[in-house]
C-alpha cells in the first residue's frame, strides 16, 4: 500500500483506496492510504512548524532542492508517463510529455528561487530610505484536478516551495498514483520534515480540513465551479488567500479567411485530444457561415480517421474516458444536445474495446446556438459543438457571451482581425491559428469572469500569490 507523507513519516492513514485503469477495468494500478480528518490536522501543524525552518534555507538550498526533484522527473518521465496514462488513461506520449512539462517547472523555479526581487525606493520625506521586499505567504493548502496529475500539481508545489512556503498537498482521488510517486520524489529532495505533506483522501474530509483550519493561510485550487464557490464561502469567510482556477467552454472561432487545414487541426487537437478533459478545450466552434459546410465536412473526415483505443497502445491517438461517472455525463450531455435540437453528425457513442473500459467517440453537433446547454455549460468530455456566425463581429459576440472567460482562439490570416479579437475577447488567455489548449510553463496562465479568481499561475507571476509584499521604512 502507498502511504501519506506527514510531517517527513509515511502514514497508513485510515483506509485504502483502489486505483483502477479507465483503459482496462481489470487492472488495478495500486493501492492508496486515505487520510483522515486527524491526520490532516497533524499535517497542519507540523506544515506550521516546518515552514519557518524552510524559509530560513538560502536561495541557493531551495533551488537545489526543486532542481533535484526536476531532475527526476526528466529522467523517470517515460517510467512515471506510464503510470500517468495507465491511471488517468490520455495517451501514453501525452504523459510523457506531461511529465517532462512538470520536471521542466521544478526545474523554472529552481531558478526563480535565486530570483525573488524587492526593491529599494527614496521616500517622499528627507532621510528616509524604503525598502519593498516579498515574503511567504507561509502554510498552503493545494488542492489539484485528475486531468493533469502532474503538471498541474507541479505548477502550484514548485512556486510554494521555491518561495520558502510549506506545503499540505490533496490530490484528486481518481490519481494518486502520479501524485504519490511526485511526493515520494519530493520526500527525498532535502526539505525538513513537515515542509512538504501528501494527503490522499476525500476531499469532504482533507479538502474540508484544510479550508476551515485558521493556520492554512493559502489555498490553490483548480477543480469545478461549485467548489470554488464552497472555497470562497469557507477559507474566504476566514481571510485566507484563495487562488480558484474553475474551468472554460472556450470558443475557436474560425474566419472565412482561414486556411482550413490549420483551422481543422486546431479544431481537433483543442477539441479532442486528452480526450477533451482539459479546461482549456475547445468545446465551441463558432465558424463564419461562408466557410461553414467546407469546415464542417472536413472536421467529419478528420473525426473518422481518429483512433481511439487503449492509452498504452502505440497507435491510439485517444484515450478512454477517465472514470464511468464522467462517462455517463458525457453521454447525457450528448442526449441533452439532441433534445435541444443541435445536430450531432459524428459519434457521441459508447465504444467497445479489446478490453473493458470507459472509451467514448468523439462528439460533433452543428448547428448549434449559444443557448444551448451544450454551448453554454462545461462538459468535459470528447464533445463540441458548431455555432454559425454571419461575420467577424457576430463571431466575437457569441464568444463573449458565456459565464467563463479562460482560453480562447481564432483562426484567421487577417492581421485586423487577429489584433482586434486578442484586445477584445474576454478571456485571460488568446490563440491566434493555434489551438486553445495547450500553454507555456514560463509565462501567466488563467482567465476570468467564471474561469478563474485570484493571482496568475505560472511563470514570475506565481510570487503574487505565493508571496505577500512588505513595505520597511528606515530613517537613515
Amino acid at each position: 500500500m502507498h502511504k501519506n507523507l506527514i510531517a517527513g513519516q509515511w502514514y497508513t492513514g485510515s483506509g485504502v483506496r483502489g486505483n483502477v485503469n479507465p483503459s482496462d477495468l481489470d487492472d488495478t494500478v495500486g493501492l492508496y492510504a486515505q487520510a483522515s480528518r486527524d491526520d490532516t490536522l497533524v499535517a497542519i501543524a507540523a506544515a506550521q512548524q516546518a515552514q519557518p525552518r524552510w524559509a530560513a534555507c538560502t536561495p541557493q538550498q531551495r533551488a537545489d532542492a526543486l532542481d533535484f526533484i526536476g531532475s527526476e522527473l526528466l529522467a523517470r518521465r517515460e517510467e512515471l508517463g506510464h503510470l500517468l496514462s495507465r491511471e488517468e488513461g490520455k495517451v501514453r506520449s501525452e504523459g510523457i510529455a506531461e511529465v517532462t512539462r512538470a520536471g521542466q517547472i521544478f526545474k523554472y523555479f529552481a531558478g526563480e528561487a535565486l530570483r525573488i526581487r524587492g526593491e529599494h525606493l527614496a521616500s517622499t520625506r528627507p532621510g528616509i530610505e524604503v525598502d519593498i521586499r516579498r515574503q511567504p505567504v507561509g502554510v498552503v493548502g493545494i488542492i489539484t484536478p485528475w486531468n493533469f496529475p502532474m503538471a498541474i500539481p507541479a505548477w502550484k508545489i514548485a512556486p510554494a516551495l521555491a518561495y520558502g512556503n510549506s506545503v499540505l498537498f490533496k490530490p484528486a482521488d481518481l490519481v494518486p498514483g502520479s501524485a504519490w510517486a511526485l511526493g515520494e520524489i519530493i520526500s527525498r529532495a532535502g526539505l525538513p520534515d513537515g515542509t512538504f505533506n501528501l494527503l490522499m483522501g476525500r476531499g469532504s474530509v482533507v479538502g474540508q480540513a484544510l479550508l476551515e483550519n485558521p493556520l492554512v493561510n493559502a489555498i490553490s485550487f483548480t477543480g469545478s465551479v461549485d467548489t470554488g464557490r464552497l472555497l470562497m464561502q469557507t477559507a474566504g469567510a476566514r481571510f485566507a488567500k484563495l487562488q480558484l482556477e474553475m474551468g472554460g467552454k472556450n470558443p475557436l472561432l474560425v474566419m472565412a479567411d482561414a486556411d482550413l487545414d490549420q483551422a481543422v487541426q486546431c479544431a481537433i487537437q483543442g477539441a479532442y485530444y486528452s480526450t477533451g478533459q482539459r479546461c482549456t478545450a475547445s468545446s465551441r466552434l463558432i465558424v463564419e457561415k461562408a466557410i461553414y459546410p467546407a469546415f464542417t465536412a472536413a472536421l467529419v473526415e478528420h473525426l473518422n480517421h481518429l483512433r481511439i483505443g487503449h492509452a498504452l497502445h502505440a497507435d491510439s491517438q485517444i484515450g478512454p474516458v477517465a472514470e464511468a461517472a464522467q462517462l455517463e455525463q458525457n453521454l447525457e450531455y450528448v442526449a441533452t444536445g439532441r433534445q435541444e435540437g443541435a445536430r450531432l453528425i459524428f459519434g457521441g457513442e459508447r465504444l467497445q474495446r479489446d478490453t473493458a473500459g470507459h472509451f467514448m467517440s468523439p462528439a460533433l453537433f452543428v448547428d448549434a446556438s449559444a443557448e444551448m446547454r451544450i454551448a453554454r455549460e462545461e462538459i468535459f468530455g470528447p464533445v463540441a459543438c458548431v455555432i454559425p456566425a454571419d461575420n467577424y463581429e457576430h463571431a466575437l459576440a457569441l464568444a463573449n457571451d458565456s459565464p467563463f472567460g479562460l482560453s480562447a482562439g481564432i483562426c484567421t490570416t487577417s492581421l485586423k482581425h487577429a489584433s482586434h479579437f486578442k484586445q477584445h475577447m474576454q478571456s485571460g488567455m488568446v490563440m491566434v491559428n493555434t489551438p486553445t489548449a495547450g500553454v507555456d510553463y514560463h509565462v501567466p496562465f488563467g482567465g476570468c469572469k467564471g474561469s478563474s479568481h485570484g493571482p496568475r499561475e505560472q511563470g514570475s507571476y506565481a510570487a503574487e500569490f505565493f508571496t505577500t509584499v512588505k513595505t520597511a521604512y528606515t530613517q537613515a
